[in-house]
């Protein structure tokens, strides 16, 4: 498949990941619903609107994904700082690293893809949440910690439409009635 040119904007209405295509990819997100105001460990979603950073991916796993976001390859050193109170937080970190952090190279397979999304980044609050990534939803389809979740084949298929310009819109569920 070739690269295109990129969509500018995806939107998120739980639980679907919407394309300007009008195509709706079934996604998962934090197991604590969605939220205006994310505090750190909270399993929420943040709402907003969020660019898209760059596409990680496990080299021992799958070749060098296509997309017009830079493209990094993972290695068993790479993390990410979730401790509010390091210099660090929210950022990537190489390991082994002193303060609380995520490994991002996991035995299991659902950060075989990640794509960081422009959250609590520029500037960084500390405690206001981080690592919010979208990437690949794990096989029983349960909830994440916060982040958006799709099936492999899904992401896949959509990295070639994503550049330096997308942005993910994740939007709040609407009142019950």
């Amino acid at each position: 498949m070739n690269r295109t040119d990129p969509y500018q904007r995806l939107i998120f209405r739980a639980p679907q990941l919407l394309l300007p295509d009008g195509t709706a990819l079934p996604a998962t997100y934090g197991r604590g619903g969605l939220a205006p105001d994310k505090r750190e460990g909270d399993l929420k979603t943040p709402v907003g609107l969020f660019p898209m950073r760059c596409c990680y991916y496990r080299p021992d796993r799958m070749e060098a994904p296509l997309t017009g976001l830079p493209v990094v390859a993972l290695s068993s050193s790479d993390g990410w700082c979730d401790d509010p109170a390091d210099a660090r937080y929210n950022q990537h970190v190489t390991l082994p690293y002193s303060g609380r952090h995520e490994t991002l190279w996991r035995d299991d397979a659902i950060y075989d893809l990640i794509i960081p999304l422009g959250y609590n980044d520029n500037p960084v609050t500390p405690g206001k949440g981080s690592a919010i990534f979208l990437h690949l939803m794990r096989d029983d389809g349960v909830g994440t910690e916060g982040c958006i979740a799709l099936q492999r084949a899904d992401l896949l298929a959509l990295l070639p439409h994503l550049g330096t310009g997308t942005q993910l819109e994740i939007q709040p569920q609407a009142p019950r009635e």
